[in-house]
């Protein structure tokens, strides 16, 4: 178990949240500061330790079911999502998004004024203000009036059947560890004296950066450093990987760099940040590229390079379940841990830390917990989308995992720039590609390189999901235009492959007879 004063010591330093209604509102709708703790009944069906997106879809699909349930939240209900995480960072990009088309108007034919001016306190003041409005739907005193009994403070597990909060103890049948993750601070020397940020803290910002470095390209970093770039700041991204976002196909990442490019953001790959100092006011990174070193000088750092399972103070060794640092709490397929009346769900134990997938698995666990289900993990169709600009989204398996599973692959490509909407929209840059077993329409996986490629996606994920071949999604009709047309050209590639590896042959021994026939 990690020292909670070493954990303390990685701590980044926060910057001042502003006091307004917003915020306000806020902590009031997810943390009352006048809540008091209820009498615990004698036992529960279901104690559910951590009240984020996982455990609150638990909470409300248990007590929707009549059992009778508990909920232990340490901080602020909602967790990263809605705090730190999804809500606000959506907020910011869409915010960005706008400053970037004011930028490009001309393209489009629209004369806008030069000097534009980005009033980041505003931004901000936006953000704070959708994200208020979106804790209601989370609130204490909702999840209370749902029946539900609603615990502020640390739950930790005195016993296989029992945990306690503060000095309160609760009793359970069954229980489920939905405290999901936290951000992963690197080890550079300096960092923490020198200040920094991580997703639980830029969000707190008044004022924007004018240089901002970001450690880290994965989602979190492309995300925020395109915003902050957008926004303004002078922006760089530091990883240490030799490939651009590694996990997506190369084209992908290849489009999402020459995006980023044309924002002015500067990437620096297979480099690293060894060191951080602060002097005359502003923060030194030395960073190391094979041989070379150099050092750039920025007002802000953002640290994106991953979350690390929140276990830590839980007691679970007096549970007996099995967890460490890294893969945090052991499950079975089932959602089970080692100790049959426990289970786990979300960040807290999955590899694929999304909140779609966070939210399926709490109702897999909830279902095999309280109904003796047999719902695998394993048979859920992950996606996942990076926010950019244009995005990136993903279901399903890549080709080189096909190939590594011995399954062979056919791939439909079409290019945005071949579809009428994305023309109209001057949003060419990308393409939907999707992957199928070889001699069959089954889907296998799909990427979508697109503005809108989130929401473009859910229509392959559906028929995954479902059985439905890829054929089948050519039949489907769509109004006209839009982008999603992409899904029906690679549809209709699909169909005609098909038919000319079963039909046509058939037809040219038809033909072929027909001719002598007729040369007789």
């Amino acid at each position: 178990m990690a020292d909670p004063a070493a954990t303390a010591e990685r701590a980044p330093l926060r910057p001042s949240a502003p006091d307004d209604a917003s915020e306000r509102e806020r902590l009031a709708s997810l943390r009352p500061p006048d809540w008091r703790n209820p009498q615990p009944q004698p036992r529960y069906d279901l104690v559910v330790v951590g009240g984020g997106t996982t455990g609150t879809v638990a909470a409300l699909a248990a007590a929707r079911a009549g059992a009778k349930v508990a909920l232990v939240e340490r901080h602020l209900l909602g967790g990263n999502c809605l705090n730190t995480g999804c809500i606000p960072s959506k907020a910011l990009i869409r915010t960005s998004r706008l400053y970037a088309e004011m930028r490009d108007a001309e393209r489009y034919g629209a004369q806008v004024p030069a000097d534009i001016r980005v009033d980041f306190a505003a931004v901000m003041g936006r953000m704070r203000a959708i994200r208020a409005r979106l804790s209601r739907i989370c609130s204490a005193a909702d999840l209370a009036a749902a029946g539900i009994d609603v615990f502020f403070g640390l739950g930790r597990f005195t016993g296989p059947d029992s945990l306690q909060v503060g000095a309160t103890p609760l009793r359970f049948r069954k229980a489920l560890i939905a405290t999901g993750a936290r951000p992963d601070t690197p080890p550079i020397p300096g960092l923490v004296a020198a200040g920094y940020c991580t997703n639980a803290s830029i969000f707190d910002l008044t004022a924007l950066p004018p240089r901002l470095l970001v450690i880290g390209g994965g989602p979190l970093g492309c995300e925020m450093a395109q915003a902050f770039c957008r926004f303004g700041a002078h922006t760089t991204i530091v990883q240490h990987w030799p490939l651009f976002l590694p996990r997506e196909e190369r084209d992908a990442a290849q489009i999402l760099s020459a995006a980023l490019a044309h924002d002015g953001i500067a990437v620096r790959l297979n480099t690293q940040v060894v060191r951080v100092r602060e002097e005359g006011g502003q923060k030194l990174a030395d960073l190391v590229s094979d041989d070379y070193h150099s050092t750039i000088a920025v007002d802000a750092i953002l640290t994106g390079t991953g979350r690390v399972p929140s276990v830590e103070g839980l007691g679970l060794e007096a549970a007996g379940v099995a967890y460490d640092a890294t893969r945090g709490v052991h499950v079975d397929d089932f959602l089970r841990t080692g100790n049959p009346r426990i289970y786990a769900a979300g960040d807290v134990c999955l590899e694929d830390k999304f909140n779609d997938t966070a939210d399926a698995s709490a109702r897999i666990a909830v279902c095999n917990a309280l109904q003796g289900g047999r719902e695998r993990l394993s048979a859920l169709v992950t996606t996942w989308c990076t926010y950019t600009d244009p995005e990136i989204a993903h279901v399903g398996i890549y080709v080189r995992q096909a190939r590594a599973q011995g399954i062979p692959v056919k791939t439909y490509t079409i290019l945005m720039h071949d579809v009428d909407r994305a023309v109209a929209d001057s949003e060419e840059a990308g393409f939907v590609k999707i992957h199928v077993r070889e001699g069959s329409d089954h889907i296998l996986g799909a990427t979508i390189v697109a503005r809108h490629a989130g929401e473009m996606l859910s229509e392959i994920t559906l028929a995954m999901q479902e059985g439905i071949g890829l054929c089948a999604l050519g039949r489907v009709m769509h109004p006209y235009p839009i982008q999603a047309e992409a899904i029906t050209k690679a549809a209709a590639a699909c169909t005609r492959a098909l038919e000319r590896s079963i039909v046509t042959p058939r037809w040219r021994r038809w033909l072929h007879g027909a001719g002598r026939t007729r040369g007789g």
